[in-house]
């Protein structure tokens, strides 16, 4: 069994003079207004656990003061949790020294975050290679590698520009290939586009999308977007008042929502562009004509519509292994889409 890239469990932060008291008492079962009047004391972070798989593009969603920026600084101990711990393969971060934490940042975990942080008085090439600078390499390889990264995110040609003459995006693409050059394992995003315009945004998301393509980091990317949660995320983490709502894949989250919280968030999402046709296949009834083309239970709703409307028949679904599940057929699809529309 592939060991997680990252594991986080049952991590707490909990602000306040005497936080580390109230581990373990029943004062951190009241809710967050609860605890705030009787002692003074705010929950940032309540008793979370996840697992990360390598490679995972993980997205944890919430509106503002959910939590979701308090754990991804837990998980890099920006902030020290209250309790809990976080293992990055295998090693726990919670339980080490600022030499190795340090080193862990440096060669391990790299961040993205709303404001890139560009140093103003370096050139394009010598932000990209500045971590590898701090980290003690020679001039030509991080100058060979900072080109890299430069050329990967497509900024060739702007290698000897400063941050002001560059564009929002541009910068925010200068802060990934800073972000990349030093190789880490995982990648952590705070809201990283959150402050562009939306034809920028757009543009930022399909680069982390072709760059996770091209490289295949692990990566934490936090939002408070849901459009931009169910276009970038293998899974989601929704939080709300420092909880775990739920955990799922977008077709999860939006097929099955856990709660009415979450059901109001997905409730304007078009299903047909997220859903997958295991939601909408049903068993194939003896004796019925059934098409000779199949489909896999993974394919959007919204890509199957025309080889299924262009199907004699029933078009049959099938898993990973080739083994039917249902079949679907224009009735299936249509319903999808004629909700859809009743509901704009």
């Amino acid at each position: 069994m592939t060991q997680p890239a990252l594991q986080v469990q049952s991590l707490w932060k909990v602000f306040g003079p005497k936080a580390e008291k109230l581990v373990g008492t029943p004062d951190l079962e009241l809710s967050r207004k609860e605890l705030l009047a009787k002692s003074g004391h705010v929950i940032g972070v309540r008793d979370v656990s996840f697992d990360v798989a390598p490679g995972e593009v993980f997205v944890v969603m919430g509106l503002s003061g959910s939590g979701k920026s308090t754990l991804v600084r837990l998980i890099t101990r920006l902030i020290e949790p209250t309790s809990g711990t976080v293992l990055l393969d295998g090693e726990d971060i919670t339980a080490m020294n600022d030499d190795a934490l340090r080193d862990i940042r440096r060669k391990k975990v790299s961040m993205v975050f709303q404001h890139f942080g560009l140093l103003p008085h370096r050139k394009v090439i010598d932000n990209v290679g500045f971590g590898l600078e701090v980290r003690g390499e020679d001039k030509a390889a991080r100058r060979s590698r900072a080109q890299e990264m430069v050329d990967l995110v497509g900024l060739s040609g702007y290698e000897t520009n400063y941050p002001d003459q560059l564009s929002g995006g541009m910068q925010q693409r200068v802060g990934l290939a800073r972000a990349l050059a030093s190789n880490p394992d995982i990648l952590m995003f705070d809201e990283p586009f959150s402050a562009l315009d939306p034809l920028i945004r757009r543009d930022m998301q399909n680069e982390v999308v072709r760059l996770h393509e091209e490289v295949g980091k692990t990566m934490v990317f936090i939002t408070h977007d849901l459009a931009e949660a169910l276009k970038l995320g293998d899974r989601i983490l929704i939080m709300r008042d420092g909880e775990i709502v739920q955990i799922g894949t977008p077709d999860q989250v939006v097929g099955a929502p856990a709660d009415d919280y979450v059901r109001n968030f997905v409730s304007e999402v078009p299903k047909s562009h997220v859903l997958t046709l295991k939601w909408v296949c049903r068993p194939e009834v003896p004796g019925e004509q059934v098409s000779d083309r199949t489909l896999p239970s993974g394919t959007i709703i919204r890509e199957a519509a025309r080889a299924v409307l262009d199907a004699q028949g029933p078009v049959r679904v099938v898993d990973d292994n080739g083994q039917t599940v249902g079949i679907v057929d224009d009735e299936d699809i249509l319903r999808v889409v004629v909700a859809e529309e009743e509901s704009a």
